[in-house]
């Protein structure tokens, strides 16, 4: 790998010749607080075909690698201000410059048209989302990530980027160490308004947590940005099979130092899904099922949070969270024993209710001192996190020749998470960044579960279901990142990030079992950063990555209790478990911020997977768990073509994923290897008509292949929206058909071993919905937006 990598970075390095350069940063003010998203433009007085092209950020700042001692001249333009024109000299240093606009009083109050934002676009080692076009078609959160180009999300809740391996979910950069559902019911009651970014990091940094092989998308919730008072309310409904109402606002205030923000959501959820499985027990009968589920889910969220500067270099947040959900559950499902021949041999029921609920708590406070204006800042941040969830459970068990059983029982999880974090990055001389921080993360999980059967009016504890046990988890966390700036443009950041891992979990019913891990790993990560050359006049820039990450099994997978699931089905964990290590390797290109092209591997070894065993015994008896299976090579090729938003009334985004697997381990105490690849296609278009209306389609498309030691048939949606904008285009009204071909089903298969299955599931995923949101507010001045396209140079 040491080769690899050297020979990389050689042939990054030879495109390029040797020149002294400095970070120097423009930021740009006006009467009212800083000036986001302005155009700037350099030019060197000696040679003025030299010129960069460049944008603040929404601090009014943009950092620019500039030649030393050198003489440049700027030109700053931005909506509802004066044109600006400096000259100024670069040092031998680092250095900064501040400029003052003038506010156009005629500009302010007149009807400018803006550009449009992209919807996509590459920042270092992490993809961008702006989901300003997916929140008029999306009714909360969740849904905003279902319609995110690139992102697949299966029914089971789980979220892929470029791996069969899920990725890990966070928010505000903090891990949301939640079971898929959980999560799944948190984004559900989120305003898809709420979210002011997505960011899809495919091979994360060591600052990140090493676990998660699948990458990470970090939903980045807004904080208020706009000066003034501002907010929205909105509210609709949408129908499939079954209705779902929602409703909900958001308001900020921000003076300029402190901004304080409140959302709030309320959710009326129905699902309906339908599973058909085939079990083949032996050469000439097999176990048919097929099972009914109503889901009801009540959904209230409130976000709220305050931000202060205390000074240039003091800054101090806090943000906190509640949802709580309430859901019914209902399901049948028929069990039928079939011979070859098709004739029935029994047949029988069984009818479960499932009344619940859940909450959940996130409180973070977080610190921030900078030390200057190229970036150097240290940041420590605090946040606690409590989930519960809890129910009933009701049942009535029809066996053949019409003999049943009745039970239920109660169950109750709760889960606490402390996280402490803190961070130190300097900008230094020669263009070196140094990063460095702690993690101490700690976990602590407690689940109760009291069955009973019922005969006669007598109750009798059920001891196949009845359990109680206790998890803790400790990971502390240390990394250093060095990141430079070679030659011209080219940014090599190399990292090293040790975890030290603490497992201990004890089960108290019904019996007494414990497990403990103790162990500390090491994670390298290297990133290479360089611009290649142009085409057509449109400059490539290339990136390689390279990342060591671990899965670490849960709880739930560890756990030997068997849990039974139906009569015919068991689950167990696996205490003999080990982590899952992934070296993942990656190659990419993008144009202009926008990625269009990449190529990896993920190496994966002791890879975790769900395996099934039929018992032989009784052979209509079947035992889902958990194995390390071996070793799983995966190769990828993504691409990305389209029409960035710019001045246009359409753009597009279409791309399109390729996945190769190989797999080789044992299962069963018997060898297996087998190799498989599939296809998925993703695509988003956006018509304007005129300039209060618009026309959305966004789609995706994955075909068979394999997922683990599972077999996953062709699955994938389309979807469109109309929204209309009215009363001076502070409402909004859009109406949306999602799943129009009533695709977003799919088939699944696994045989291995011993095991045979197949099987078709089906969701309420063809929906109508009728969405309005009204904007308003009192702003002391309009925020121009950030253009996907580098602005054209102006005239000296």
């Amino acid at each position: 790998m040491k080769c690899f990598l050297f020979s990389l970075c050689f042939f990054f390095f030879c495109l390029s010749a040797n020149a002294q350069q400095i970070p120097v940063t423009i930021n740009i003010y006006d009467s009212l607080g800083v000036v986001s998203y302005a155009n700037i433009i350099i030019i060197a007085q000696k040679d003025t075909t030299q010129r960069i092209a460049t944008l603040t950020d929404e601090h009014g700042k943009a950092t620019i690698p500039l030649n030393k001692q050198t003489a440049y001249s700027i030109f700053v333009k931005a909506e509802a201000h004066a044109d600006l024109k400096e000259n100024f000299d670069t040092k031998d240093s680092a250095s900064s410059f501040l400029y003052k606009l003038t506010v156009n009083e005629k500009k302010l109050n007149e009807v400018v048209v803006k550009a449009t934002k992209p919807l996509m676009r590459q920042e270092d080692d992490k993809t961008v989302i702006d989901p300003e076009a997916l929140v008029d078609m999306s009714t909360n959160g969740y849904e905003v990530l279902e319609k995110t180009p690139g992102l697949f999300i299966d029914q089971d809740g789980n979220i892929y980027i470029s791996s069969s391996t899920p990725a890990t979910v966070y928010i505000n950069g903090r891990q949301m160490k939640l079971s898929p559902s959980d999560l799944a019911a948190l984004l559900k009651g989120l305003p898809p308004n709420a979210i002011e970014k997505i960011e899809i990091l495919r091979t994360p940094s060591s600052k990140y947590e090493a676990s998660g092989s699948g990458g990470v998308v970090n939903v980045v919730l807004k904080k208020g940005i706009k000066i003034g008072i501002t907010g929205q309310v909105y509210g609709g409904f949408q129908q499939g099979k079954y209705g779902n109402q929602y409703m909900g606002g958001s308001i900020s205030n921000n003076n300029g130092t402190t901004t304080t923000y409140l959302n709030t959501s309320i959710n009326n959820q129905n699902y309906y899904e339908e599973l058909t499985s085939a079990r083949y027990l032996n050469s000439d009968t097999s176990l048919n099922q097929f099972s009914k589920t109503k889901k009801h889910n009540n959904n209230g969220f409130i976000g709220y949070g305050i931000n202060h500067e205390f000074s240039k270099k003091w800054k101090a947040d806090f943000d906190g969270s509640f949802n709580f959900s309430k859901k019914k559950d209902n399901n049948q499902v028929a069990n039928n024993f079939i011979a070859f021949n098709e004739d029935t041999l029994s047949n029988g029921y069984t009818y479960t209710k499932n009344p619940g609920s859940s909450f959940t708590s996130y409180q973070d406070a977080s610190a921030t001192y900078t030390f200057d204006t190229i970036g150097s800042q240290w940041t420590t941040d605090l946040n606690y996190m409590y989930a519960t969830n809890g129910g009933d459970q009701d049942y009535t068990t029809v066996f053949p020749f019409l003999y049943s059983t009745n039970g239920g029982g109660n169950y109750s999880y709760n889960e606490h998470n402390f996280n402490l974090q803190s961070d130190l990055t300097l900008k230094m001389k020669s263009l070196i960044t140094f990063e460095t921080g702690i993690n101490i993360d700690y976990t602590f999980f407690h689940n109760n579960a009291d069955y009973f059967t019922a005969s006669n009016n007598t109750k009798e504890q059920d001891i196949s279901r009845t359990n109680r046990y206790n998890y803790t988890q400790n990971i502390n966390a240390a990394y250093l990142q060095l990141s430079k700036t070679f030659f011209k443009d080219a940014i090599l950041k190399g990292g090293l990030r040790m975890e030290n891992t603490n497992m201990h979990g004890q089960q108290t019913v019904p019996s007494d079992t414990f497990f403990n891990v103790h162990r500390t790993d090491l994670f390298p990560y290297v990133y290479l950063s360089k611009n290649l050359f142009k085409m057509l006049g449109v400059e490539l820039r290339g990136y390689l990555v390279y990342r060591r990450s671990v899965s670490r099994p849960a709880f739930q997978q560890l756990n030997p209790f068997p849990k039974y699931v139906d009569q015919f089905l068991t689950e167990a964990g696996n205490p003999g478990l080990r982590p899952q290590f992934t070296n993942t390797y990656e190659a990419n290109v993008c144009v202009n911020e926008y990625p269009v092209f990449a190529i990896g591997m993920n190496d994966k070894k002791d890879m975790i997977t769900n395996v099934y065993y039929q018992d032989g015994a009784a052979n209509n008896q079947g035992l889902r768990t958990f194995e390390n299976i071996g070793r799983n090579r995966e190769f990828y090729l993504r691409g990305v073509a389209g029409i960035p938003p710019g001045r246009g009334n359409y753009f597009f985004i279409a791309g399109a994923q390729y996945n190769y697997n190989s797999y080789e381990g044992f299962y069963q105490n018997a060898p297996i290897h087998f190799t498989g690849d599939n296809w998925m296609l993703f695509t988003f278009h956006r018509l304007r008509i005129g300039e209060k209306s618009q026309i959305s389609l966004h789609g995706f498309w994955r075909f068979k292949g394999p997922v683990q030691l599972m077999e996953v048939g062709n699955i994938g949606w389309l979807n469109m929206s109309v929204n209309r904008q009215f009363l001076n285009k502070k409402l909004t009204a859009t109406i949306s058909v999602e799943d129009i071909f009533y695709t977003n089903n799919s088939t699944f298969a696994f045989q291995q071993g011993g095991v045979n299955v197949d099987g078709k599931r089906y969701t309420d995923s063809r929906r109508l919905s009728v969405n309005l949101r009204y904007n308003f507010g009192i702003r002391k001045k309009e925020e121009p937006e950030k253009g996907f396209d580098l602005p054209m140079p102006m005239q000296p």
